[in-house]
């Protein structure tokens, strides 16, 4: 293990699942912390369910979902609906400095794991509990994922089209970003609390009220002005032009954002000074808002002309903001930003041989964040967890083994 790695000696006693919870304690894991997530063959995280599966071939093992957000950890298999198994979590949470979980409010709880207990088990633990909702209030109870966090709180009556229905984000976003962004946040917070003052911290994040930051414009917006944001698509309120447009091929798209007198000049040479250009109603900012329809018709007579990875080179020449829409094959073979960056490294897994997982997305210069294992088999290091952490004897081991209490 490499000394620089800030959080060497960090354990954190991962029950999440899914993706709120799993992206809190990746990023950590990366850099340092010791994770085990916490499992049960009958109660598995249900991603390693899902797809995409290595080969296509479904498997407990084989989901790339699941690995992308669980490389650095070890895995454990434990039954919490034995006594044993609750016994076991109980000595576990003694000798770690941090629990997460995102389960719906009051779980933890009834298991008998709740911050209380944790809390007279090893009084310096950080204990991290992510229900939905919160654990207060009329719709503590409800459960959800992040598709439904995302319609709670209006990101999905933003995404889309102004005459469509809402369209979504296409994934899960609550999950991949204000979450598990707020929560690593807090946990490193109250680390650096407890390292003055030698006390653990109750955290608690209603991922609903989390995921409401993402749109905090749009409440601004209401709450001054008594309007609703409506849905735009890929158009500014303010600048045009600015939206995605045809290029030659399928679904081949190019992003162009114009957004000040300046901008519009350098766009106007790169597109060679056309005569529609320099007509009245693309003069202004102003203008060119107001006809934005046409400007963009326009624009896109041009552009599905042109390949648009050359366009996208070409428009920089010019200082013009424009980007090709990647797909995915694209990011991980022809992008030679990430290649140079070493973005994409590649694990051998136990099942699945060689697979590929996205680097750590910051990079500090005294030490080396680096995933440091693939996502592990269900159970895989049930035994290591056991025997070298707790000190349990084979006998034990093989004991609780039988009577189901990793199972």
């Amino acid at each position: 293990m490499n000394k620089l790695l800030p959080l060497n000696g960090i354990r954190i006693l991962d029950f999440s699942w899914v993706g709120a919870g799993p992206f809190v304690t990746k990023p950590l894991a990366d850099h340092g912390a010791e994770v085990i997530k916490i499992e049960s063959r009958k109660k598995m995280d249900v991603i390693r369910s899902m797809h995409p599966f290595k080969d296509g071939v479904p498997g407990e093992n084989r989901s790339g979902y699941f690995s992308n957000r669980n490389s650095s950890k070890m895995g454990m298999t434990l039954n919490l609906k034995t006594p044993q198994g609750i016994e076991i979590a109980k000595e576990l949470i003694k000798q770690s400095d941090i629990i997460v979980n995102n389960f719906s409010a009051n779980v933890m709880e009834k298991l008998g794991l709740g911050y209380e207990e944790a809390k007279r088990l090893n009084p310096g633990i950080i204990y991290l509990s992510m229900p939905m909702q919160g654990s207060t209030g009329p719709h503590k109870d409800f459960k959800g994922f992040g598709l439904t966090i995302g319609a709670l709180c209006g990101l999905l009556d933003l995404s889309g089209f102004s005459d469509k229905e809402p369209a979504g984000t296409g994934t899960n976003y609550p999950d991949h970003a204000p979450n598990p962004l707020h929560g690593a946040i807090a946990i490193l917070s109250a680390l650096f609390h407890r390292k003055r003052t030698g006390e653990g911290q109750y955290i608690e994040i209603s991922q609903f009220e989390s995921t409401i930051n993402v749109i905090g414009t749009s409440v601004m917006k209401y709450a001054n002005n008594g309007e609703n944001e409506i849905r735009r698509g890929n158009t500014s309120l303010e600048h045009a032009p600015h939206n995605v447009y045809r290029c030659v091929g399928e679904d081949r798209w190019i992003t162009i954002a114009v957004e000040s007198e300046e901008e519009w000049t350098y766009f106007k040479k790169a597109l060679g000074e056309p005569e529609w250009a320099e007509g009245t109603k693309f003069k202004t900012e102003k203008n060119r808002k107001q006809n934005e329809q046409e400007l963009d018709q326009l624009i896109e007579s041009w552009t599905q002309t042109q390949d648009a990875e050359q366009l996208f080179k070409y428009l920089q020449g010019y200082k013009v903001k424009a980007g090709v829409v990647r797909n995915a094959e694209e990011l991980l073979v022809k992008d030679e930003q990430l290649a140079t960056r070493n973005h994409w490294v590649h694990l051998d897994h136990p099942e699945m041989g060689k697979t590929v997982y996205d680097a750590p997305p910051y990079k500090f210069l005294n030490h080396e964040s680096r995933l440091r294992s693939a996502a592990p088999l269900l159970g895989q290091h049930t035994e290591h967890v056991c025997k070298q952490i707790l000190n349990m004897d084979s006998k034990t081991y093989e004991h609780y083994e039988k009577e189901g209490v990793f199972y």
